[in-house]
């Protein structure tokens, strides 16, 4: 995945609390290991009607929707069950941020496996930021990663990262590509330690 230093985007604002894995991805959705392809399934029995048909009144579906890279959503946002395809399927819509006072604990450790910055604030700040891009939908916000802020308008928040997680989001990297970057280190350790041990006493 590519380095995450800074997101710069106008967000999308669906503030809604207790947004499950399930309303993110239905279970229907998940019977591939593929990641692209899933945003078009993105909150789906809220975008689509029974035809398929787009819901005009839902806010992806708005004009411009589709390039917005921050989600501002609610409290407890990724609750249910576990499922890495929630934070596929908003990775392929295009999002690399989602906003919330809280999150379910599984899905925030999905979401920076997959390159997508949970940004965790506390109510109060929650609450202005609503009310900021209720009355100004198209105000740019940023996630600087680096610097652990969130800035909208005139205003701006810190939020919390773990050191691990905010260097392979900088990175570009997974854990996988955390442990392969240590290879030579590996390798020499591997080399100055016996090939077997024997345990016979």
């Amino acid at each position: 995945m590519p380095p995450l230093t800074r997101i710069e985007s106008r967000a999308v604002l669906l503030a809604t609390d207790d947004i499950d894995t399930d309303q993110i991805i239905p279970a229907r959705f998940l019977k591939t290991t593929e990641r692209r392809g899933l945003g078009t399934h993105l909150f789906a029995d809220w975008r689509y009607t029974a035809d398929g048909t787009p819901r005009s009144d839902f806010i992806l579906n708005a004009p411009g929707a589709s390039e917005r890279r921050i989600l501002v959503g609610g409290r407890n946002f990724g609750c249910g069950s576990s499922r890495e395809h929630a934070p596929w399927a908003l990775a392929d819509f295009g999002f690399q941020a989602v906003v919330a006072p809280s999150f379910a604990d599984i899905f925030r450790n999905n979401a920076l496996k997959n390159g997508i910055v949970p940004v965790q604030l506390d109510r109060e700040a929650h609450a202005a930021i609503v009310e900021h891009l209720a009355l100004h939908p198209d105000v740019v916000a940023v996630v600087d990663v680096a610097s652990q802020r969130l800035l909208v308008g005139q205003d701006a928040w810190g939020f919390a990262l773990a050191p691990f997680a905010r260097h392979c989001l900088l990175e570009g990297i997974d854990q996988l590509g955390f442990l392969l970057g240590a290879d030579d280190e590996i390798a020499r350790y591997e080399q100055s330690h016996p090939a077997a041990i024997s345990t016979i006493a």
